[in-house]
């Protein structure tokens, strides 16, 4: 989100996104502050990201269970996806599934990208179907 030069082209929404994402880290640095990796993720994104860094001064917590996220996509353009969070109770984690709405235009570019991303290797070099910004899809 803060340190992938893809990150601003690929979230269409990119600053509520990187807004959420600072929110749920605070929050989740509140009920563990010791976890070493996760001040330690802190501690590289306050320094690489003067974004981060501006947003993490902030104090805000926030903790979302459902988003929509608007996604750019070089293969099949603007895609919305929606992402509903669950728990993983004796594990402490939070896993959280991004689906399209049952037969919604969302639900046929996934297919379509499936069908795509079985077909076709992407250079390790640059994620799957995404451009940097200002690049024109092949």
């Amino acid at each position: 989100m803060f340190l992938d030069p893809y990150a601003k082209a690929f979230f269409l929404d990119w600053d509520t996104i990187a807004k959420d994402m600072v929110g749920a880290l605070r929050s989740q640095a509140g009920r563990d502050p010791s976890d070493r990796g996760l001040s330690d993720l802190i501690g590289e994104l306050v320094t690489r990201s003067d974004g981060f860094a501006a947003r993490w001064a902030r104090h805000d917590v926030r903790l979302h269970r459902t988003a929509r996220k608007r996604l750019a996509n070089r293969v099949v353009g603007e895609i919305e996806l929606t992402g509903d969070a669950l728990d993983l109770a004796g594990d402490g984690l939070t896993l959280i599934a991004y689906s399209a709405e049952p037969g919604s235009q969302a639900e046929d570019q996934l297919k379509l990208l499936a069908a795509w991303s079985a077909t076709t290797r992407t250079p390790a070099s640059e994620p799957a179907g995404i451009s940097p910004p200002g690049d024109k899809p092949n």
